[in-house]
């Protein structure tokens, strides 16, 4: 079989069919075998590139952890704080949900992955830059650790209520008069550190 791609666009194309994929059925599901017929490549051509499965997953999220991270950095220098940044995470999952499940999923990757760990140590390294907004607007931030964890876990519960459909199943949803995701989250998170002061950067 004819493959069809020059290098660098096959490595792309598995990636977004692998998405893809992972969108409908599950991380678990997938396989490179099918996502090979997919793509009309011979069954080997992703094993070329990826080496196994497990390189495809890893691949995918490390994907997924520099546009993190790239998101969270534009949210920065934009002048947002640390509940901006965690709006613009649940934005990322909500726009990436096959990325986000992959990331999140520790027993689909690798531990030994140089470049995965690397990207997933820039997107929480401006998670915890984050924090230091508190400080400045004088919201108080004397655990800082704690303040990340507990930021962090509104933020992804959030987005994992969401993509689960456990958010609309609940009923808890409709408890909002604004059904925006955003604003729920916005809503829900700011819970956490006080009312917002004048001036922040955007309301979503």
């Amino acid at each position: 079989m004819a493959d069809g791609y020059h290098h660098g666009n096959l490595r792309s194309a598995v990636l977004e069919k692998a998405a893809e994929a992972i969108g409908r059925e599950g991380p678990h599901a997938f396989s490179l075998r099918s996502l090979a017929v997919e793509l009309g490549v011979s069954h080997t051509a992703p094993r070329h590139h990826f080496g196994s499965r497990e390189g495809v997953l890893n691949a995918l999220a490390t994907e997924g952890f520099h546009e993190l991270a790239d998101r969270l950095r534009a949210n920065r220098e934009a002048g947002g704080d640390f509940l901006d940044a965690g709006v613009e995470y649940v934005r990322f999952a909500t726009d990436r949900p096959a990325h986000f499940d992959v990331m999140f999923t520790p027993s689909l990757l690798g531990t030994d992955d140089g470049e995965l760990n690397a990207a997933r140590t820039a997107a929480f390294d401006e998670l915890r830059t984050g924090v230091d907004s508190l400080t400045e607007q004088g919201r108080g931030a004397e655990d800082a650790a704690a303040a990340l964890v507990a930021g962090w876990s509104i933020v992804h519960g959030v987005a994992t209520l969401a993509l689960t459909g456990n958010l609309d199943g609940s009923g808890l949803r409709s408890l909002f008069q604004d059904t925006d995701l955003l604003t729920i989250t916005r809503r829900s998170a700011g819970l956490l550190f006080g009312p917002r002061t004048p001036g922040s950067r955007r309301e979503d």
